[in-house]
């Protein structure tokens, strides 16, 4: 077989196959640029909580988690309903319980999750029950929401068409939709993931329907390119119109064929990056610390025997210094218990908070202004976090085996560290160690923890992925508008190649069709 028809039989036919995809892709690329999926923002949530009342408490946390049969790695101490709560996170799953009582929250009724949501929204007139779920629903899929299952839907009758989710393991407010919010959720992320609810029982066969389809891309691409740049003359050799042309084809296929010499690049790396995404075949190592070096940090399991009510008392005092807490974090760092609080955001904080990280609603480590307290020595303030030879000690306690080959102090974001939308705190301690996998730590000042691990291959996903998809790169990622001029144009490329294919396509399918029948 002639390899150049090979070539070209290969671009066309997956090109026709491909072509609703690519568009798909492109255009709700675009839209994610701005707008991902809804979610509640950890600045609203914690606008909404009630101060917590410590004077309340009555059961100690110990006795609190052993009568709801859980060994917790956290707590928070929150409110309910004007009461006190314990809620206890172990392996993924969360337990509250009522800390004045010692009885545990097992399963909400209708009226108390709209009782929940009247506390929170008091703006609200008359918010509705809008339904049980057990399963994820579009908007629970991901981002860790699963976790908070069964939750309960109330609907506003407001001008926003807002519906907020109610967790039964936490009895609070998870995620909030409204219908902007869904909408644009629908004309971008879900479309770009091609992540609908009926896929979520087959996670793995969408994961790899989607690597294929983007490698089957990939292919499309490069035959695409070979083709086109072997059919360009540029002495101009060929006849247009009894013009010299430097294209042998002529209308859509010849828009096609420049958008291909110009984009087709972009094109597939785009595609492959999307593959990489979705890490297949687990080729690259998770970016989490492993449980040794989670245990150099945090000294081993919490030890809720050192969190008594009246230190909790002494502690939320000292907070009170600060501001007023409306919630209680409690980790533990080297074998000492913390409390952790964030100060209640203003409105206007709340109306500029623009992250599109679901998770950050029950994350631990928000870029907020925040206090700690070792509960240890509970009237004293740790303004400014942990001390910094401490973290030094914890990243060689991390991998004892291990040479450390730098050991650096950033307090700004490096190319593997950072966060467009600021939520990830600094400063950060990064440490190089002379591992046969390469590794880098990079260890959290404010919250004395590890938050990113990274060793060779983690990295070069970093640039295989977010630069070439996203493209995140020094210098332009934080430059706006330069950053999105750029994709824009590249995107709008990508859809010129696209939509030049499309009307051929349909075309030539179209005699495929008379010819079958006749």
């Amino acid at each position: 077989m002639d390899w150049r028809k090979l070539l070209i039989y290969t671009h066309r036919w997956l090109g026709i196959a491909g072509s609703v995809v690519f568009l798909v892709w492109f255009a709700s690329g675009v839209v994610m640029m701005y707008v991902r999926m809804p979610r509640l923002t950890a600045e609203e949530r914690l606008s909404r909580l009630e101060p917590v009342d410590v004077g309340s408490l009555r059961y100690e946390p110990v006795q609190a988690a052993q009568a709801a049969g859980v060994f917790p790695e956290r707590l928070r101490v929150g409110m309910l309903h004007g009461r006190p709560v314990y809620r206890f996170l172990q392996e993924g799953a969360w337990t509250t319980v009522y800390a004045d009582s010692g009885r545990a929250v097992r399963r909400l009724s209708n009226e108390e999750a709209v009782a929940i949501v009247r506390e929170q929204f008091p703006e609200v007139p008359a918010p509705q029950h809008a339904g049980r779920i057990t399963d994820p629903d579009q908007w629970t899929l991901d981002g860790g929401l699963p976790r908070f299952l069964p939750m309960h839907r109330v609907s506003f009758d407001d001008a926003a068409g807002t519906t907020v989710y109610v967790s039964e393991k936490t009895a609070e407010v998870v995620m909030k939709t409204t219908a902007h919010g869904r909408a644009w959720g629908y004309a971008g992320a879900v479309l770009h993931w091609t992540y609908f609810t009926p896929l979520r029982e087959q996670r793995e066969l969408w994961r790899y329907s989607i690597i294929y389809a983007a490698l089957i891309g990939c292919v499309m691409c490069l035959s695409g390119l070979i083709v086109g740049i072997w059919r360009f003359s540029p002495s101009g050799r060929y006849r247009l119109k009894r013009q010299p042309s430097h294209s042998p084809y002529a209308g859509w296929m010849w828009w096609h064929h420049y958008a291909g010499l110009l984009f087709g690049l972009f094109t597939f790396t785009w595609a492959l990056s999307g593959a990489l995404s979705l890490t297949p075949w687990d080729w690259a190592p998770s970016t989490s610390p492993d449980p040794a070096q989670v245990d150099a940090a945090t000294g081993g399991p919490l030890q809720v025997t050192d969190v008594t009510i009246e230190r909790l008392r002494q502690a939320s005092r000292t907070l009170g210094t600060a501001f007023q807490p409306r919630e209680l974090e409690v980790q533990q760092f080297r074998g000492a218990p913390y409390v952790m609080a964030y100060r209640p955001p203003t409105a206007g904080e709340v109306a500029a908070a623009n992250s599109p990280d679901v998770r950050a609603i029950y994350s631990a480590q928000l870029a907020l202004d925040q206090r700690a307290v070792v509960l240890r020595e509970p009237d004293r303030l740790l303004a400014t976090g942990f001390p910094r030879e401490t973290l030094e000690q914890v990243a060689r306690e991390a991998m004892p085996n291990s040479p450390i080959l730098e050991a650096t102090w950033l307090d700004q974001y490096d190319a593997y560290y950072y966060d467009k939308w600021h939520q990830r705190p600094l400063p950060v301690l990064r440490v190089k160690y002379g591992d046969p996998t390469a590794t880098w730590l990079y260890l959290d000042a404010q919250h004395g923890t590890i938050p990113l691990r990274l060793e060779r291959l983690s990295r070069l996903n970093r640039w295989l992925y977010n630069g070439l998809h996203s493209f995140d790169l020094p210098g332009l990622y934080f430059s706006r508008p330069a950053w999105d001029i750029l994709l824009i144009l590249l995107s709008a490329g990508g859809l010129a190649l696209t939509v030049t294919t499309m009307i051929p396509a349909i075309r030539r399918l179209r005699r495929h069709v008379r010819r079958l029948s006749s």
